[in-house]
């Protein structure tokens, strides 16, 4: 019964791979050729591991830069609220203002209409932001890992 029956099965797959070589052929061919192209491509952009850098005293911030500095975030969470206060307030007494937005969209026309010295912070969540500068958005990279 199933002796019989796997050997007949067995039979008639080899008929078809003998009968369709062209396409058997490219079923082993395809992933051979997609796993080299995987490797070589791999070895033309190596993963870069980067040394740690050393402890080092950068010395004193100079405030100077930052007087009338604006930092706009959004949305008006309490957790935005916390990190706000205590980056305008522990970090520097003087010359950041800090202004909450209820809108993206509304930290973006403030960002048009500010000066240069206008940072907008988007908070995603209360794990992940992302920075707005007058012409640009960059991503919070800690993590990021190469390509």
């Amino acid at each position: 019964g199933v002796w019989r029956q796997t050997r007949a099965l067995l039979f008639k797959n080899c008929l078809i791979k003998c009968r369709t070589k062209k396409s058997s052929v490219q079923e082993v061919l395809f992933p051979l050729f997609f796993l080299f192209w995987l490797i070589l491509m791999s070895m033309m952009h190596p993963h870069r591991k980067y040394s740690e850098a050393a402890n080092t005293n950068l010395g004193m911030l100079d405030t100077s830069m930052l007087v009338n500095f604006v930092i706009g975030y959004t949305p008006p969470t309490r957790m935005a609220r916390e990190i706000m206060k205590k980056v305008s307030s522990d970090n520097f007494e003087d010359g950041i203002i800090t202004e909450e937005y209820l809108s993206e969209e509304e930290l973006q026309e403030a960002s048009a209409f500010k000066p240069s010295n206008f940072v907008g912070v988007v908070f995603n969540d209360a794990m992940s932001y992302q920075l707005r500068f007058p012409d640009s958005v960059a991503m919070s990279s800690i993590y990021m890992e190469s390509r």
